[in-house]
């Protein structure tokens, strides 16, 4: 009965061990999806605009399938990729609408393009599905603004931020070169003292003082 219940925990630990041992590959392999660092596109009016997605996946891909949709519901683009040598073939798409990412480069690029207005205002989400991965699926969302005029970015407080880091790097480096003067004008002038307390323990000649020419004798005449 031991034996039995150490083998049960023995398959049990096996089983745990297998079970995190799966989960760590799939989060290893796990297909992801980007649109970039912000979540934000700012479009002129009756402008085109790109729309960016990038996907990555660890063991490739195979008959992976993409879309892009608009406020989650219409879709505007379909593609098909029959794998990294190949190039995405468009299986639907809006009139507007024009895939300009390629995925046998670096990156794994489906980004579209299209001209747009205020109607077009809304969430864009770019979807991947890879069977590779166990027909694993990720997406990712942003936000389309349209606007009639363009807003220059106010970068005021960066400017001031920026002239505030200078002027303390500025005034540190101003510190530590006026220390170096000052250290530097110590050492010359100790120097200096060094020379002359030598030179007066040598040379008294002029003075007649003791160890000078002056003391010395003549020898005595033979």
């Amino acid at each position: 009965m031991a034996a039995d219940g150490s083998s049960a925990r023995l398959r049990g630990r096996g089983l745990a061990a297998a079970l995190l041992g799966l989960h760590l590959f799939s989060v290893l392999v796990a297909l992801e999806v980007s649109v970039g660092k912000t979540t934000l596109v700012t479009a002129l009016n009756r402008t085109r605009v790109q729309l960016p997605c990038t996907f990555t996946t660890c063991i490739g891909f195979e008959k992976l399938t993409f879309a892009w949709y608009y406020n989650t519901t219409e879709k505007l683009y379909q593609g098909f990729i029959k794998n990294k040598a190949s190039q995405p073939k468009e299986e639907f798409r809006d009139p507007r609408v024009e895939l300009i990412g390629t995925t046998t480069g670096k990156e794994n690029n489906i980004s579209i393009s299209m001209e747009v207005d205020f109607s077009d205002a809304g969430k864009y989400t770019c979807f991947v599905k890879n069977p590779r991965e166990n027909k694993a699926e990720a997406n990712a969302t942003l936000t389309l603004k349209v606007v009639s005029v363009m807003v220059p970015v106010d970068n005021t407080l960066t400017l001031i931020i920026l002239a505030v880091v200078g002027g303390v790097v500025g005034f540190l480096i101003l510190i530590m070169l006026i220390k170096k003067i000052v250290l530097l004008i110590r050492r010359k002038s100790q120097e200096k003292k060094e020379c002359l307390v030598s030179s007066s323990g040598i040379d008294n000649t002029d003075n007649g003082l003791a160890g000078s020419k002056a003391e010395q004798k003549a020898p005595p005449k033979a």
